[in-house]
């Protein structure tokens, strides 16, 4: 059974998590990429990604080339902003079919996960999500044990 993790990073930490997945779950990692970048001052992108939430904007996406005939599972993965994933996920949703596969999401955040979880099951086209994982970070320091990322990785096959 092979395995594709398919996220959107911002700050690292999702980028993090994703790397120790890899390891155990022996999977290929495919990463969202905008085409304008956020701003690096973190109070306007705190403020962009506020906006962008809360009037449904999805911004335009690199394409992801991903041959889904090679893999049995997906795993997605993406910071919370304002309550439920990133922009740049929920454009990714937007035209992804997971017809056939096993579906695993993930959402990194500092204590709000909001609706997160119930939003990836609502995007997420053809398949019901076959497990989910809030993974918390104080900062850039993971607090979610590092045993339960791995249970979770391992639980995919």
């Amino acid at each position: 059974m092979k395995t594709a993790i398919i996220i959107y990073s911002l700050g690292g930490n999702t980028r993090s998590v994703t790397t120790k997945m890899k390891e155990w779950l022996d999977a290929d990692i495919y990463e969202i990429k905008t085409k304008v970048p956020y701003p690096q001052d973190y109070d306007q992108m705190v403020e962009q990604g506020k906006i962008e939430v809360e009037s449904g904007f999805m911004p335009e996406i690199e394409e992801l080339n991903i041959d889904f005939s090679k893999y049995d599972s997906i795993v997605l993965g993406s910071p919370v902003w304002w309550y439920t994933f990133a922009p740049a996920m929920n454009a990714y949703l937007k035209n992804a079919d997971f017809l056939g596969k096993k579906v695993y999401v993930f959402a990194t955040n500092g204590g709000w996960l909001g609706h997160t979880l119930k939003d990836y099951e609502k995007k997420v086209k053809n398949t019901k999500i076959s497990g989910e994982l809030n993974i918390r970070f104080n900062g850039t320091k993971l607090v979610t044990p590092i045993k339960e990322i791995e249970n979770f990785a391992k639980s995919i096959n």
